[in-house]
């Protein structure tokens, strides 16, 4: 991607709802209204603020950007407030990382654009007595063509597919983003779903080794990526992934120094019974941080997968003693099995990782212990019919209170006698955004657009559809369709040769449409 010329593409967008509006004047005339200019505008178009009156818009989904003051002759000083939630425009904002609460001067019969960061609403206050022709979302955002599909008898897991998608699209600013509000970084362990969602909806995009390459060229020799141990492991797995989607080896080739570095390096962290011994920062998600069992059975199986993805690579690369190397540390960590206790985290990782099944316990207690982050690995690592039903519950009661996009993390514990997002909070009703949280994202500084927990959009693609890649850029695949209790399941996959047509009905053969170039095998 050439950084110095903007890839992402600006749009004004009017408000489609005002949600409050206390000491104004004609304030539901910016309710769907476009961009106006002051000279030769009538006093009848003019929206009058009284000294600490105020408006809440609401531009009906999540966005990237900021928005547009337009002013007429009576200008003055406004305190504006970016939102995900009502709740964060009646409150107060976190600053950390983009700037969502400012008082501005406003130009006389000017425009005055502000702001770049994630939101839905806006509320402005009058610090003045002010007149405005409107107030406009503008959005910078990329806008990739939607290559991939997915369509089922069941709308809610379609919307929650598209809700997906349009998460990690959003976190598609210069890099890959992991929330557009808040950690607007390339975090490399948060990278790998929204890599997956990527691949699914929109392909190889030049995105994805832009961001794993800026963390490669952004940790120090010996470093580990982001400053955790186990972030290098999901670049080693990511690169596999990519590669097998892509198939591009003059890519894979560039990354040879860096990929054999860091699997030499890890080998040494295998010990003499198979144990992980990884140093440095010892992380799988947030609400695995304080258990220190179930990070290390979490350890175990992300090592493990991590050689088995570096083997593969590695045998690409015509590198055999490395190949090698990493199947006798896969073999030998195969031989310890920690106890992960009742972490799905964890036990996802194992079973992922190939040292044990341990979908029992995935399953107990089925919607409860579910993270946004870990949620996609959960789904992979439980029979097809529990993941989607997982999947309409978790995901969807997101959706059922207001969401336009994923949220950093979210338990349905929160939901007795909470409110909606996109309604003002009531006194005696739980506040989904100001309540609950934990470790960095206490409260108003949680992020409702993360990519991280875009998992189910890469999870329907993939595993309900069944297509799985079995030689670099999708040149041989395997389509095992699992629609479960649908009527259907259908859609398309993107791959360098073309889209990959599935469409499976309930009691019929699954019928499939490959692009030339493309081998199915069993």
């Amino acid at each position: 991607m050439n950084l110095n010329q903007d890839q992402r593409v600006r749009r004004y967008l009017p408000a489609v709802r005002l949600v409050l509006a206390e000491g104004t004047e004609r304030a539901e005339r910016m309710v769907g209204n476009e961009l106006k200019q002051a000279f030769g505008s009538q006093p009848s178009e003019r929206i009058r603020f009284e000294k600490d009156g105020f408006v809440v818009l609401d531009f009906g989904r999540e966005m990237h950007g900021g928005v547009a003051l337009l002013c007429s002759v009576n200008a003055g000083r406004v305190r504006i407030r970016f939102g995900e939630s009502v709740s964060e425009v009646m409150g107060q904002p976190d600053q950390d990382h983009s700037i969502h609460d400012a008082v501005l001067e406003l130009p006389r019969t000017g425009t005055l654009e502000y702001g770049q960061t994630g939101f839905r609403f806006i509320r402005v206050d009058a610090l003045d007595e002010v007149e405005l022709l409107n107030i406009i979302a503008v959005t910078l955002e990329l806008e990739p063509e939607l290559l991939g599909h997915f369509e089922s008898s069941d709308e809610r897991l379609n919307r929650i597919w598209h809700t997906a998608v349009e998460t990690v699209r959003l976190n598609m600013q210069n890099y890959i983003y992991d929330g557009i509000k808040r950690d607007r970084m390339v975090w490399m362990g948060d990278l790998h779903p929204e890599v997956k969602v990527i691949l699914a909806a929109y392909g190889a995009h030049p995105i994805i080794p832009a961001s794993l390459d800026f963390v490669r060229d952004h940790t120090p020799p010996g470093g580990f990526f982001n400053e955790i141990t186990s972030y290098s492991l999901w670049w080693i797995i990511t690169q596999h992934d990519y590669h097998q989607a892509g198939g591009d080896l003059d890519y894979l080739k560039e990354q040879r120094g860096c990929l054999l570095e860091l699997l030499h390096r890890f080998a040494g962290f295998v010990g003499q019974h198979g144990s992980e011994q990884l140093p440095g920062r010892r992380f799988l998600d947030w609400p695995s941080n304080d258990e220190p069992q179930a990070v290390h059975a979490g350890l175990q199986g992300l090592l493990c997968w991590a050689f088995r993805c570096g083997e593969a690579l590695c045998r690409y690369l015509e590198e055999p003693r490395t190949a090698e190397l990493c199947r006798q540390r896969e073999t030998q960590l195969r031989r310890h099995i920690p106890d992960c206790g009742e972490n799905k985290a964890a036990a996802a990782m194992l079973t992922l990782g190939g040292i044990a099944d341990r979908a029992d316990v995935v399953l107990k207690n089925p919607l409860r212990g579910v993270s946004t982050f870990y949620g996609y690995y959960m789904l992979q690592a439980q029979p097809a019919p529990n993941a989607l039903e997982l999947i309409r519950r978790y995901w969807g009661a997101m959706l059922d209170y207001g969401a336009t996009s994923f949220w950093e993390d979210f338990s349905l514990d929160w939901l007795p006698n909470a409110g909606r997002i996109d309604e003002p909070p009531e006194p005696g009703k739980a506040d989904l955004h100001a309540d609950f949280g934990n470790y960095c994202y206490k409260g108003l500084r949680h992020s409702l657009c993360h990519g991280w927990a875009a998992g189910p959009a890469a999870y329907l693609s993939e595993n309900l559809l069944g297509i799985t890649a079995r030689a670099p850029g999708y040149r041989q695949v395997s389509i095992v369709s699992k629609p479960c209790d649908l009527e259907f399941a259908a859609g398309e996959f993107p791959t360098p040769q073309g889209v990959i047509r599935v469409r499976q009905r309930r009691n019929h053969p699954v019928e499939i449409e490959l692009p030339p170039g493309i081998e199915l095998v069993e």
